[in-house]
């Protein structure tokens, strides 16, 4: 099997020759852009250096796919945020977004008809198309939205959302309309530029930040929405222990759910049954960050006894992580 088959036999419930490796987030470090010779800011802004950059999962790492783009903010860019630029001490990070938002809660949010060609959206399908040229049916691309309750956060800024979710919650639908729109627009972008994956990362959703209740009532309407209109398989990804709403997550349609090693796997196959295939599970920051590659490989295997499909670091890779933790990823991964 090439890579593209590997992963789609387990999204199929088929059996693979083994078992799949890749991130469903940002997988990008230091001392892969050394090995393409393609670097940061570049790889944020141009549609090459990001494909050079997210090539290096496969050619450099051994991982079963690769993924665009590195950072969270392109659909909010593209609805009018501004993007300030990610720094880690003197190095080049992730960028974020800048404050203070474009909108308060009484405010009508707009969507752009010009909405592909604002910002930096127009170079993330570019590097889609351009990765599609070089890996054609071998390896599988996922590209990356973020979901609506996220990218209504960044409209809104967090806090002003968090605190309408129990006193404003009425205010709120605009908002989540605009932002599920965009996720699904870009995503229907990035599948005909080449994407086989759409990865939603749906980090302010996580129950560590609002309630359960909040998630089933509010945002989880507007991921079946979204998901409903993406023709490709998704994998949803809410940061922190999803424990809670789990469950839910696994009825808005999503194919694979990316975990963090808070969330219990054992917990979601109970609660979602053996349609939903399972992500995830290595602890990027105690684990792949600060421990050495023989501790990465306990944790892998820990992280598969306790059920997941897809061997996957838990969340986003800091771009300091050693190279070679990331390689033990794939050694266990093919021994499974």
């Amino acid at each position: 099997m090439n890579a593209k088959e590997r992963v789609m036999a387990v999204i199929n419930h088929q059996k693979p020759d083994h078992m799949p490796c890749f991130g469903a987030n940002s997988t990008v470090t230091y001392e892969q852009m050394e090995k393409v010779n393609a670097y940061w800011p570049e790889g944020h802004v141009d549609g090459e250096v990001m494909a050079k950059q997210a090539l290096a999962a496969y050619s450099v790492l051994g991982f079963d796919a690769v993924r665009v783009p590195f950072c969270q903010t392109f659909e909010a860019v593209a609805l009018g945020c501004k993007r300030k630029p990610g720094k880690v001490r003197e190095l080049e990070g992730v960028p974020g977004i800048e404050h203070p938002p474009p909108y308060k809660l009484d405010d009508s949010p707009e969507f752009p008809a010009d909405f592909l060609y604002r910002g930096y959206i127009p170079e993330l399908i570019k590097a889609v198309e351009f990765l599609k040229k070089e890996v054609g049916d071998e390896v599988p691309i996922v590209a990356g939205i973020i979901g609506p309750f996220t990218i209504a956060g960044s409209l809104l800024d967090s806090v002003p959302l968090l605190k309408a979710t129990f006193k404003a919650p009425d205010k709120l639908p605009p908002f989540l309309d605009v932002a599920e729109k965009a996720g699904t627009m870009l995503a229907k972008a990035l599948i005909e530029a080449g994407a086989d994956i759409i990865s939603c990362e749906d980090m302010t959703a996580s129950p560590e930040l609002i309630a359960p209740k909040t998630y089933r009532d509010i945002e989880m309407k507007y991921q079946r929405k979204q998901f409903d209109a993406i023709p490709v398989p998704k994998i949803l990804h809410i940061c922190g222990n999803v424990d809670a709403i789990v469950e839910w997550m696994g009825q808005t349609g999503a194919n694979i759910l990316s975990l963090e090693p808070k969330a219990s796997a054992q917990l979601a196959r109970q609660k979602c049954g053996s349609d939903v295939i399972l992500m995830g599970g290595v602890d990027t920051a105690t684990t792949l960050f600060m421990k050495d590659a023989d501790t990465v490989k306990q944790g892998c295997e820990e992280t598969i006894a306790d059920g997941i499909q897809i061997l996957a670091p838990g969340c986003a890779v800091a771009p300091g992580t050693p190279m070679e933790n990331l390689q033990a990823m794939v050694e266990v991964a093919k021994a499974h």
